[in-house]
């Protein structure tokens, strides 16, 4: 966690089902769903160029950030049957295990496990066995602060034999640009510093595991200061470029809903500089940890409803400059930011955010395409994938909080089918009451909507209203 300063949906309207999984419910056949001709909305064009942009929308895109201390804790557990669940309807993916905490805890290789403070090898295997239920892979952190080089490289090829190929690469410390303001280092630490103490540890992690791929630096906010010159200095050292994200600090009254689903003109330039930077990395760039506000989120904000439409501009945001992925942060039950709200052994519920990376990862994998909006002063964005398995998959968020949006997708090429699968809830301020294809999403991972829905294509052209505060996935084929 980060601490720095500075379509419409017809009442229960028959939706599309499940994609992935099973949807732990039997589904109707799909019916075409036209809307009233009593409800109009705001004419909004959207057209998809069918250009070759060499940017795509990958597996593992999708993906989740943690704190260390959380394995303190028996939450990821291979027999946690509904966590599995949850995470396997977006993966496979990437989860990171770092933040603030990691420079909290010891290595305690012997040690009983479920300790504040220290991780042990039971521990680490705990969470290999999780891994291997959801076949995601682990981002795995280790502490900067306090450690030794050798104690680190310990660390390292026990983590590295336990989750195997589950293992996506190791993380030397957290948010290193603010050690001069957070006490973890004297006031005049510099980055010079950090590059001398960061290639220490890296060359005692390499000396131990062959070949370890390493990540970093994991900066808070500094990028042309950190992130930027760590890529030019390791550019064999690393194979991924790891910075962090959030829009604004969560304690402030000015952190709301509609500034979160504000662009930020600021984000699209810092994406293209970490994509310049990471352009020869074999892995490019992440946002490895990330969400709406930092200092844990801003209450009964980073919790509601608009945030799941929010995630998902922001997701296709990263995707169309470049980024490799995004790890939302979470965990806990606080009335901050999390995608899956837990107690620290099961999951309590998939808060709104889930359901916005649900609808994101089910528009890929597949190469983005262009896709451009004429919104008529709505606040209507839209996103398109040529997915693998032969789809066009369109993605419309209609942010406007009461007009619907009237809309006239150009596609580019002929569609016979649509299929729609539509996210819904009773406000954007609201954390309850979140709808997707007409049904929640369980704490269990169970997901039943009643039935599929369609629409009709005519030709190159698709016609659909889409409701005020909600978004639909449209499968074109």
């Amino acid at each position: 966690m980060s601490l720095r300063p500075h379509l419409l949906t017809w009442g229960a309207l028959p939706l599309m089902a499940c994609l992935t999984l099973a949807c732990g419910g039997s589904s109707s056949p799909a019916t075409s769903a036209p809307a009233p001709p009593s409800v109009t909305g705001v004419p909004v064009a959207v057209t998809i160029q069918r250009t070759n942009t060499g940017l795509r929308l990958e597996n593992g895109f999708v993906g989740f950030s943690y704190e260390k201390s959380k394995l303190n804790s028996p939450l990821f557990d291979g027999a946690n049957a509904g966590l599995v669940t949850l995470f396997k309807r977006l993966g496979p993916g990437v989860l990171r295990v770092g933040g603030n905490s990691v420079d909290k805890t010891t290595w305690d290789p012997t040690g009983p496990g479920l300790t504040p403070g220290k991780v042990a090898s039971a521990d680490v295997d705990r969470l290999a066995g999780f891994l291997k239920a959801a076949n995601w892979q682990v981002i795995y952190a280790m502490n900067y602060a306090t450690n030794t080089p050798a104690q680190m490289a310990d660390e390292a090829a026990y983590a590295a034999k336990a989750f195997g190929t589950h293992l996506f690469g190791f993380e030397i410390g957290n948010e290193v640009d603010l050690y001069h303001s957070n006490g973890l280092r004297a006031t005049t630490f510099t980055y010079a510093d950090f590059l001398t103490e960061w290639r220490a540890y890296a060359a005692a992690i390499q000396a131990k595991v062959p070949g370890a791929v390493l990540t970093g630096p994991a900066s808070a906010y500094n990028t042309a200061g950190f992130t930027v010159p760590f890529a030019k200095d390791e550019a064999t050292g690393i194979s991924l470029l790891t910075q962090h994200y959030y829009r604004a600090n969560g304690q402030l009254a000015t952190s709301t809903i509609d500034l979160l689903l504000t662009p930020d003109p600021a984000l699209p330039t810092t994406l293209q500089a970490l994509q310049k930077a990471s352009a020869t990395l074999p892995r490019g760039f992440r946002l490895a940890e990330a969400n709406s506000f930092y200092n844990g989120g801003a209450p009964n904000v980073s919790d509601a409803f608009g945030t799941a439409l929010w995630a998902i501009d922001f997701l296709f945001t990263n995707a169309l400059n470049g980024s490799a992925g995004v790890n939302f942060h979470g965990g806990g039950n606080g009335t901050g930011y999390t995608p899956i709200a837990d107690d620290g052994t099961h999951v309590v519920e998939a808060r709104p955010e889930y359901y916005g990376l649900f609808i994101v990862s089910q528009a890929g994998p597949g190469a983005l395409l262009p896709a451009t909006v004429a919104a008529n002063g709505l606040a209507v964005s839209a996103y398109a994938v040529a997915a693998d398995s032969g789809s066009t998959n369109l993605v419309i968020v209609n942010k406007d909080r009461t007009q619907a949006a009237s809309v006239t997708a150009s596609l580019g090429a002929s569609a016979s089918t649509a299929s729609l699968t539509t996210l819904s809830g009773p406000s954007l301020d609201s954390p309850t009451g979140i709808l997707l294809n007409g049904a929640p999403i369980g704490a269990d991972g169970s997901w039943a909507p009643a039935s599929t829905s369609s629409q009709p294509v005519t030709g190159t052209t698709l016609k659909l209203l889409v409701a005020p505060a909600s978004a639909v996935l449209v499968s074109l084929r």
